[in-house]
């Protein structure tokens, strides 16, 4: 008899556990930083837009899941999708391997190079360490081109930021020479009105071990079945052309890449 309840109750047990793995994704929490333009940035008047934002809508809708959206410091991002405040990343994070040894990755959605900007008198001739040697070049922290600039322009004087706002407003008050950061990051910069002062000087050589395999959706680890929903979501919306829509109302280029 104490067998039949000992195998009765781990009956019961697993079955929990299957259930607890079998998780409904009807309702997804997408963490965003708000403050990557225009990947994703926070209007006026608090709505969240941008291309992040219209992919992520795009793929909860194939999904057939409702997207609630929390905005998240970048720099606190992964940590707050470990302890569970929302289910996926979708902010132009970059699928790296220091990153894959705390979270998984779906596929990417996009692939876009790194790039160099400077005031447009800039004495600045070149993007090679050489060129860069000296420099005040302002990054974003923890992010793949602030890594690519440690590790590829070692002699740079390097100055990290909370978010691309400050390095903007120093560029172009003359308190740091150049930035570094994603090519469409910088390029929509430079077509405002505060990004008047400034100039593209070049794209960067990507490195796969820094720069990774483009940008992915962050998943915590254990959420297999949430990453593989997204994946095919992804391959659905690039046959089905809702991706190419999407692309095309932000830029005239494909960033989806190679």
């Amino acid at each position: 008899m104490r067998i039949l309840r000992l195998a009765a109750a781990a009956a019961v047990v697993f079955a929990g556990v299957g259930a607890a793995q079998a998780q409904d994704w009807s309702k997804i929490r997408i963490g965003t930083e708000g403050a990557y333009p225009p990947f994703n940035t926070l209007t006026a008047d608090g709505q969240l837009v941008g291309f992040d934002i219209d992919i992520a809508k795009a793929l909860c809708e194939e999904m057939n899941a409702e997207c609630v959206f929390v905005t998240q410091d970048w720099d606190g991002m992964i940590p707050a999708l470990q302890a569970g405040k929302f289910d996926a990343v979708i902010a132009s994070m970059s699928i790296t391997e220091e990153r894959k040894q705390k979270v998984d990755f779906t596929n990417k959605y996009y692939n876009t190079p790194p790039a160099i900007a400077v005031p447009k008198d800039s004495p600045i001739k070149g993007t090679s360490a050489e060129d860069l040697d000296g420099v005040a070049l302002g990054a974003q922290s923890s992010t793949t081109h602030s890594n690519y600039a440690e590790a590829k322009l070692p002699s740079a004087d390097l100055r990290l930021y909370p978010t691309p706002d400050e390095y903007k407003l120093d560029v172009a008050s003359g308190r740091i020479d150049a930035v570094i950061d994603d090519v469409v990051v910088l390029s929509e910069w430079l077509e405002t009105e505060d990004g008047a002062c400034c100039k593209l000087l070049g794209t960067l050589t990507p490195d796969p071990v820094i720069n990774g395999e483009g940008a992915g959706i962050a998943i915590r680890k254990d959420d297999t079945a949430l990453r593989d929903q997204f994946n095919e979501a992804i391959e659905a919306i690039l046959a089905n052309g809702k991706y190419k829509e999407i692309n095309d109302k932000y830029f005239v280029f494909d960033v989806y890449g190679g």
